[in-house]
């Protein structure tokens, strides 16, 4: 993968850990970020303000590929395979722990927060992330030249 689509994926998976949705055209390399609409109860006022984006995607829709926001069992096997990849076996154990009980979600961002592999839980998530939008982008691509 060269450099430009290197930072592509990587730009693509860091709008959607922050609750973006994405779009991308391979014909012009252009990317359209949009919030996920259905987080939010200003989903009128916030089409208005991106109608013109979202105009441009329905206008050219079949050459964009939509990137949208993992759902939430995504996310959860996401930190699922972060705590099976620990080699400190007591921090391992508690994440497990929480996984398996209410709020995993809450309960795991604090106990990340509050520990000494903050970093590399975002590292990881963000090299997961981006594995799911290469493999996106391959399928998005093969799919543009099958209908060529």
């Amino acid at each position: 993968m060269d450099n430009f689509q290197q930072n592509i994926v990587k730009e693509i998976a860091e709008n959607l850990d922050c609750g973006n949705n994405c779009y991308y055209n391979l014909k012009t390399k252009e990317m359209v970020t949009i919030p996920n609409f259905s987080d939010t109860s200003d989903e009128q006022e916030l089409k208005e303000f991106f109608r013109d984006d979202l105009n441009k995607i329905k206008n050219h829709k079949a050459d964009f590929i939509k990137f949208e926001v993992l759902e939430s069992f995504e996310s959860f096997k996401i930190m699922e395979r972060f705590s099976e990849q620990m080699t400190d076996e007591k921090f391992k154990l508690k994440l497990r722990d929480i996984l398996e009980k209410k709020k995993p979600f809450q309960n795991f961002k604090n106990i990340i927060d509050q520990s000494d592999f903050r970093q590399k839980w975002f590292d990881f998530k963000q090299n997961e992330l981006e594995k799911i939008v290469e493999s996106q982008l391959e399928c998005g691509k093969a799919s543009a030249q099958q209908h060529l």
